[in-house]
């Protein structure tokens, strides 16, 4: 029982419970199970091992898992089911599956849209909205009805694909256990999870072996599988817990580079790499490259395939035809430099239980400095006019930074007698964008922090025009270092507010802004064409993993793979920089 599937099953019974019960227990029983889904979400360990290792006093042991919800989950470990979830889907036989996960859609809209209209799943609901039925119930107006009808519109759009994130540590688990296997010459994940797409419709592996039928075997066998769909000498086709689908194809050693590369690239990518093989007159598939008389000139590596074709190597992330193929031609292009995964030094977004995050300041910094390997963080949290997330006032800032100076004096004085490098903390904050583009925090009181990140968080309906404008006005705002999460889109569930990105690129590069490439893999904004826009004009960006808990220091990898897919270079990221150049580049 993986921890996101415990996560996915408290949401739901949350939703449900908002549906069905309405009582004096009802808000705590929510609380809960919101509480419950939120540190199992956050744990690096998996909440199976701890109950199989050391109980239900093991459970207890959870921040936030009291009595009733370790025996939910010691029911559900045992027998893959809980009881009281099957009473709530029989008391409210909606598909809570697909209902819950509509952004802005929550359990109160449902209950009415269900005791009026009967309305149980998604293809019901797009039904009633389009028939105009919504409309006419009280409380609802035209326009909330045509807010339906494009919420529903996105869900098709995005069905069955998963977010990167949500995928990516089993798949490199698996991609790892297979590589560990002594009859396992090469193992590679390949395609859309290669390129480090935003999200992934399902999943390849390629294997190098001599023993191909105890490879499959092994692999069909992984506890990470739920169904074996289809099974052969050199192949396996199967599905995971999670639900997504995985291909194992075993390929030839001298043809492992060549699949490699067929197997990774985009389709318009791969289409174009072997017109220019045919204009090379030689021919190229997944098994090699060939010249006209069928000799193998290049299959063992992907980096033979381009230099035979007199391309320089093209990074996974890339291969999408974009002008990639153009600029790798050698001799026409200096080489791009793209960041590397392990460029950064520092992470300029991240929250403190001082408003709503999960950690203190000291734990967020040490688990930053000890696991993570960074030099400094900024504390970002949230200010005065987002309630919801506590956020802090004037004098309240004011302390935070007296209490952020004296832990750097602690840090100091550490660095000494435990032979640590110095680790920074740089007073900062998330600053509200009003809807006139003015902050929630007077710039004498942002002056005073190290640096100031701004973002808009809530009056997403307004024009294009309007919130460029607040994205304007707050890049001309002196005080102001860095924009973040630009557009506020979630992937998967909204698109983000209008905005008119280009002219908010251009602000950014007049007035020396920062613009944020936020590493949280629900938000991975900017997008990578946003990004390439960016450094084309000169822009500087921040990689950041707004980590509300310290496991979350390890979404840098998605932002990273962003930048890299946005064509972005080392020198295009401030956060490469050490901590004091960092601060000089600022404006």
């Amino acid at each position: 029982m993986k921890n996101n599937e415990i996560v996915k099953i408290f949401r739901q019974i949350s939703f449900l419970i908002q549906m069905a019960e309405n009582d004096l227990n009802t808000v705590y029983k929510v609380r809960a199970y919101d509480k419950a889904a939120d540190v199992i979400e956050n744990m690096s360990m998996s909440i199976e091992e701890i109950y199989l290792n050391d109980g239900i006093e093991g459970l207890k042991q959870v921040p936030s898992i009291g009595n009733a919800i370790s025996t939910k989950i010691e029911e559900l470990i045992k027998t893959n089911k809980i009881s009281y979830y099957e009473e709530l889907k029989k008391k409210i036989p909606i598909k809570v599956s697909e209902l819950s996960n509509m952004a802005g859609f929550g359990p109160k809209t449902m209950k009415i849209l269900y005791e009026k209209l009967g309305i149980t799943t998604i293809a019901e609901l797009e039904k009633a909205a389009l028939e105009g039925k919504i409309s006419k119930l009280k409380g609802f107006s035209k326009g909330k009805e045509e807010k339906i009808i494009k919420k529903i519109q996105l869900s098709k759009k995005i069905k069955n694909r998963y977010l990167l994130g949500n995928v990516y540590p089993l798949i490199k688990k698996i991609e790892k256990e297979l590589n560990q296997q002594k009859n396992v010459r090469r193992c590679l994940v390949v395609g859309s999870f290669r390129r480090m797409k935003e999200t992934i419709g399902d999943i390849d592996i390629l294997v190098a072996t001599d023993e191909p039928e105890k490879v499959i075997e092994f692999f069909v066998s992984m506890p990470e599988i739920q169904e074996i769909k289809g099974s052969g000498k050199a192949k396996a086709f199967v599905e995971l817990r999670n639900g997504i689908d995985v291909d194992l194809l075993v390929v030839p050693e001298e043809s492992f580079g060549s699949a490699a590369q067929y197997f990774t690239g985009n389709k318009d990518h791969n289409i174009s790499l072997r017109n220019l093989a045919i204009s090379m007159d030689f021919h190229l598939n997944e098994w090699g490259l060939y010249n006209k008389n069928g000799m193998r000139l290049a299959g063992c590596d992907e980096e033979g395939i381009y230099n035979s074709l007199q391309l320089k190597y093209i990074p996974p992330e890339l291969r999408e035809n974009c002008g990639e193929i153009q600029y790798f031609t050698e001799g026409r292009n200096p080489p791009l430099n793209l960041i590397e995964y392990d460029d950064l030094k520092g992470d300029l977004h991240t929250h403190s239980e001082s408003t709503d995050g999960t950690m203190s300041i000291t734990d967020m910094a040490l688990h930053a400095r000890n696991k993570f390997g960074l030099e400094y963080i900024a504390i970002t949290d949230h200010t005065k006019s987002l309630g919801l997330a506590n956020g802090l006032n004037e004098n309240e800032l004011l302390n935070q930074i007296d209490k952020i100076n004296a832990l750097n004096d602690t840090f100091k004085q550490n660095s000494i007698s435990d032979g640590v490098s110095n680790f920074r903390i740089l007073s900062s904050a998330e600053v509200n964008i009003l809807k006139d583009g003015r902050l929630d925090i007077p710039n004498n009181i942002l002056d005073r922090l190290d640096i100031v990140g701004a973002s808009i968080h809530s009056n997403f309906s307004y024009s294009k025009d309007v919130q460029t404008n607040r994205l304007i006005q707050a890049a001309r705002n002196p005080s102001v270092d860095i924009l973040f999460h630009p557009t506020g889109r979630l992937i998967n569930k909204r698109e983000g507010y209008a905005v008119d990105i280009e002219k908010v690129i251009e602000a950014a590069s007049e007035t020396r802004t920062i613009l944020e490439i936020n590493s949280n893999y629900q938000r991975l904004d900017l997008r990578d064409e946003h990004i390439r826009m960016a450094v084309e004009k000169g822009v500087k960006l921040v990689i950041n993993s707004d980590a509300h808990h310290p496991v979350h220091f390890a979404y840098l990898i998605f932002g990273i793979g962003q930048a890299r897919r946005g064509w972005a270079k080392k020198t295009d990221i401030v956060n490469t920089l050490k901590v004091d150049s960092l601060l000089k580049s600022l404006k």
